[in-house]
């Protein structure tokens, strides 16, 4: 009986010894699993952007990922409890599904990058925090104010303009979005934009008539409740803690326009990839934009990683700006067309003007560069960006606007409409002048030896201008001070 009773003791301590260890494997083989794709996720993550980065390196030295410039390992941000509820108002599957790529269209006909891909990526696909270790612990205040995100577009694809958003929404303190504001410039289809109304917080303006990146900009501004302005791409992805360092810099003065590290989404396969901090905007002669080397001075005296960099001009795309000083300043010249230029336009008056140009490390976005436009300008794209630059070069480059002329001898005798109001608020704002922009500011920009524009005549210090007309309607030209303008422009050879 004994020995019965001890063999039923002791299969019992067995079966609950197997029963412990057989709950204890069911239960953590879940975990291990989550575990193992989080870390394939990392992993993967991070040899993509390796692989794509070496290859942006060859290709214009944009992707270049230094020693120093350690970064976050891969994070999911995801978007609050309340917040995802209070979207349920939202069908996203319906908004995608309605303008996805047809089987056997060319996905990068429409948008100029692949769609194809864009439309596969889950809207709120996790990123790589691509910001310097430091950033994590640099602290900000907590009063930070909210700001109103300007987001204009025509006929972007919808799938990355919902990112863009939801990039916003996700990885952005409730507290310091007032509004995301979205300017439909005349799109196609309306429900590209007032779809997006049902996810809290989203407003849609849309044109009445094709308007352009400038003026669709200002419109949004003119209608932003919140005392700072953020202006975003349509074809975005914000990083984590991306808004505070701007916010910051802005709060303690005003004057300041500052812009993140702007990384790099790749228009083939969407996969994100982090930019060198050791890059400014600078541009040459016929005011076309490119990105620099920090001069050495700069980068040996910054010990700091995480301190802002001074850059002579701004992309443009993506920046933050307090709202008074944007109107104080005469926001945009909104006679410029469509697309391009207005980014000097805008640096040149904010620098001359008292202000000042930052790009801010430890903010980082991603942006879709893409190869040409995928939208007509009524003009050309060429005469376009011509008129635009032209405007700012007769506003803001003084006589230095002759080499503006020379590196671009297509833009001789073009028209670019008039400048005069531009011309007064800058005599009313008292702005410096574009010499002491090139020795304050961008003294790299070397002036080219050779004086004079190819097809002007010019004597000494004076240029032949066209005056008037006599009475049978021929041109009468005098000597001038080279300041040609749209009624007396220089005289070209034929």
């Amino acid at each position: 009986m004994r020995r019965i009773r001890a063999n039923a003791i002791a299969i019992l301590t067995v079966a609950w010894i197997l029963g412990t260890f057989y709950y204890l494997w069911q239960d953590n083989k879940p975990r291990s699993a989550a575990a193992g794709r989080s870390a394939g996720s990392g992993g993967g993550g991070g040899g993509s952007s390796g692989g794509s980065a070496r290859s942006g390196q060859r290709a214009a030295g944009r992707l270049e990922l230094r020693r120093e410039e350690r970064t976050i390992p891969l994070v999911m941000t995801r978007a609050p409890q309340g917040e995802k509820n209070s979207r349920r108002g939202f069908d996203e599957k319906a908004y995608l599904s309605s303008k996805l790529v047809k089987a056997g269209e060319d996905p990068y006909r429409q948008h100029a990058f692949n769609q194809l891909e864009s439309d596969k990526l889950s809207s709120d696909r996790p990123i790589r925090d691509t910001r310097h270790y430091r950033c994590t612990s640099v602290r900000y205040d907590t009063d930070l104010p909210a700001t109103s995100l300007i987001i204009t577009f025509h006929n972007e694809a919808r799938s990355t303009l919902l990112r863009t958003v939801k990039s916003v929404l996700n990885r952005t303190p409730p507290s310091l979005i007032q509004e995301i504001i979205l300017v439909d410039d005349f799109s196609s289809d309306p429900e590209d934009c007032q779809l997006l109304t049902k996810i809290p917080k989203v407003k849609c303006l849309r044109n009445t008539r094709r308007e352009g990146l400038i003026r669709s900009r200002v419109q949004g501004a003119e209608v932003a409740t919140a005392d700072i302005l953020t202006f975003l791409d349509s074809h975005c992805e914000v990083n984590s803690e991306w808004l505070q360092p701007m916010l910051q810099r802005v709060k303690e003065d005003y004057t300041r326009v500052v812009s993140p590290i702007i990384d790099v989404i790749s228009l083939d396969n969407f996969a994100y990839l982090a930019a060198s901090a050791d890059l400014r905007g600078g541009f040459d002669w016929s005011l076309h934009f490119k990105w620099e080397q920090i001069p050495i001075e700069q980068k040996m005296s910054r010990t700091d990683p995480t301190q802002s960099i001074r850059t002579p001009v701004i992309a443009g795309g993506i920046f933050v700006i307090d709202k008074s000083w944007f109107n104080h300043l005469g926001k945009y010249d909104t006679q410029m067309d469509i697309w391009g230029g207005e980014n000097f336009e805008l640096s040149f008056r904010v620098w001359m003007c008292g202000g000042s140009l930052e790009i801010v490390p430890c903010s980082r976005v991603g942006h879709v560069f893409r190869k040409r436009h995928p939208y007509d300008f009524p003009e050309g794209n060429a005469l376009t960006y011509i008129k635009n630059t032209k405007r700012t070069a007769e506003v803001w480059m003084d006589e230095y606007k002759q080499y503006y002329y020379e590196a671009r001898p297509s833009a001789v005798g073009k028209s670019f409409g008039s400048v005069a109001d531009r011309v007064e608020q800058r005599r009313k704002l008292n702005c410096k002048s574009f010499q002491w922009y090139l020795e304050n500011v961008y003294p790299e920009l070397k002036i080219p030896e050779k004086e004079l524009i190819p097809g002007i005549i010019k004597q000494g210090g004076n240029c032949l201008e066209s005056r008037a007309q006599d009475t049978t309607g021929n041109t009468l030209a005098g000597m001038g001070n080279c300041k040609g303008t749209v009624n007396n422009p220089p005289v070209t050879q034929a």
